[in-house]
């Protein structure tokens, strides 16, 4: 996926903060607009997954790549 509102390095964060910065750029986006979070704590797929789905937001696209796992999150 390459279409994304914005984007926000979590790369070196362990949890909860690639979650706690995830909810912070989320609330300044406007509602359909897309996050790109680039993440290395392997938590943070299971993490990210109950986020969206707490919060009424959508991950329209994830992937793993070299330890690196980048999630683009659709705001709801």
């Amino acid at each position: 996926m390459s279409e994304f509102n914005q984007e926000l390095d979590a790369r070196g964060l362990n949890c909860p903060l690639p979650i706690l910065r995830t909810k912070k750029a989320m609330n300044t986006l406007a509602s359909g607009e897309i996050l790109k979070v680039i993440a290395t704590d392997p938590g943070s797929v299971k993490d990210m997954e109950s986020f969206a789905k707490q919060t009424g937001n959508e991950i329209v696209g994830s992937g793993e790549s070299s330890g690196e796992y980048t999630f683009f999150i659709k705001k709801g």
